[in-house]
């Protein structure tokens, strides 16, 4: 879905409650591409973003080099079970 180049005047439009979250439905003209978006506070307002999804392996080499360094608390545990004895199938 192309990006409009103009930037629409705003527009006032209604929230709704989906189950327990607030929702707001987005006129056409506000569109976005894909299926996600990222959403942050700035101020009173609420900004989103298009989530950008890597379509080269360059790409997703370089956003997971953005990725936080894992901890050693994300580590796998140490398994303590005994590997299962083989069984004869036939």
């Amino acid at each position: 879905m192309p990006v409009p180049k103009v930037t629409p005047r705003p527009r006032e439009v209604k929230l709704f409650w989906n189950n327990r979250s607030q929702a707001v439905r987005i006129p056409v003209e506000f569109q976005m591409p894909g299926d996600r978006v990222l959403i942050r506070r700035d101020g009173e307002k609420l900004v989103l973003e298009p989530v950008k999804t890597p379509s080269t392996l360059k790409e997703l080499l370089m956003a997971w080099r953005e990725e936080p360094q894992l901890s050693p608390e994300d580590d796998f545990p140490d398994i303590q079970d005994v590997a299962a004895r083989p069984e004869d199938i036939l």
